[in-house]
């Protein structure tokens, strides 16, 4: 279709109708980061409740990981056209140009608006909002986006307390314009941001202000950072107001919540938010177990996990909530959709099956 608004004044809303998550092939354990940390598995898992994450290979970017979960989203939404490609990443394949368009090129989607959205672990509720205000101005018909972070490629993998936590993956959905009523509709946004703490979690060379500046970055300044006590007290505090105001904005109680997908920072911070919230932790969908924290593509990645193992199923009704570096918050709400026949997810919380994944992506 043309980019062009169409000035209906009739309610519009973004149905999710593809989805799909992908992770690189190589599997890291909390065994393998024993042999070159001072840590080993139990103290891991009880402080991050992980067990094993998925790291790409030397000279596997971001891009490829987004281009593989894209092609399945479009292709679970049985389309291989989109108006718009909207990549939600921190880990962009360079500073400059964002990583969008190339993502659009490989999937033969040249020539459709494409852009990066940077709000860091809340990219893809940010982005979320970003493909819906995109298909309510009447600008897209149908947006692809993709959440997917190479986090493997900015923590230091000597940092303890860093390493442990992150994975590399993406995960990637398709939305449509449809009704604000009808399964599938996202809507009811919470969004929010506190620039004044953005030094709690941060990478502080490579952009304009370390490279204004004389002289040549420290290898800690090269590499994420993050101050882990503050950060949690803020993630728990942040991600549990966020999503009361989205439940309060649509009406719902807490009983209504059938599914509370939160960001997949680690398993202490999900159950801390789901106590703060009231909601039994069962209803708490968690993958980090199996992948680690993956930035923007964590909640993708987790409902793409859960609608594969039909832990989630039509109709029932989902919270979606973040937190991020910036510092950064998001929440909102969706009704699960039908989908007639949702792709096998690779298969990362099955170690097992590792030798039978799809080969890792082509590199460009």
């Amino acid at each position: 279709m043309s980019l062009t608004a169409t000035g209906s004044s009739a309610p519009v809303a973004a149905v999710l109708c593809g989805l799909a998550g992908w992770v690189p092939s190589r599997v890291v354990t909390n065994e393998d980061l024993a042999r070159r940390l001072d840590t080993d598995d139990a103290w891991i898992r009880t402080r991050t409740g992980i067990r094993q994450r998925y790291v790409v290979e030397p000279g596997q970017a971001t891009s490829d990981l987004a281009v593989e979960a894209g092609r399945r989203a479009l292709a679970s939404a049985g389309r291989d056209r989109v108006d718009a490609v909207v990549v939600a990443t921190t880990t962009a394949d360079h500073t400059c140009p964002a990583t969008a368009p190339a993502v659009a090129a490989r999937l033969g989607l040249a020539g459709v608006a494409a852009f990066d959205v940077n709000a860091v672990c809340t990219g893809f509720v940010y982005g979320l909002a970003s493909a819906a205000g995109l298909i309510a101005a009447g600008v897209a018909d149908r947006v692809l986006l993709i959440g997917a972070d190479t986090y493997s490629t900015i923590v230091d993998p000597l940092d303890r307390a860093d390493a442990i936590i992150f994975g590399d993956g993406a995960g990637a959905v398709v939305l449509r314009a449809g009704h604000p009523d009808e399964p599938g509709a996202v809507g009811h946004f919470d969004l929010g941001s506190d620039g004044a703490h953005e030094d709690l979690i941060m990478v502080a060379a490579g952009g304009s202000r370390q490279r204004s500046l004389p002289g040549e970055p420290s290898r800690r300044d090269r590499h994420f950072a993050m101050r882990g006590k503050e950060v949690y007290r803020h993630a728990v505090t942040r991600m549990a107001e966020s999503a009361r105001a989205t439940l309060s904005r649509a009406g719902w109680k807490i009983d209504d919540v059938d599914h509370f997908v939160p960001h997949q920072a680690n398993l202490r911070i999900l159950h801390s938010v789901a106590d703060d919230l009231g909601l039994p932790r069962e209803r708490c969908v968690t993958h980090v177990e199996s992948v680690g924290n993956t930035g923007a593509a964590s909640i993708p990645l987790a409902l793409a996990d859960a609608a594969a193992g039909r832990t989630i199923g039509p109709g029932d009704r989902l919270l979606l909530t973040a937190f991020g570096g910036g510092l950064t918050w998001g929440s909102c709400l969706l009704t699960w959709p039908a989908f007639p026949e949702f792709p096998a997810f690779p298969a990362p919380a099955r170690p097992a099956a590792q030798p039978t994944r799809p080969a890792q992506p082509a590199r460009p």
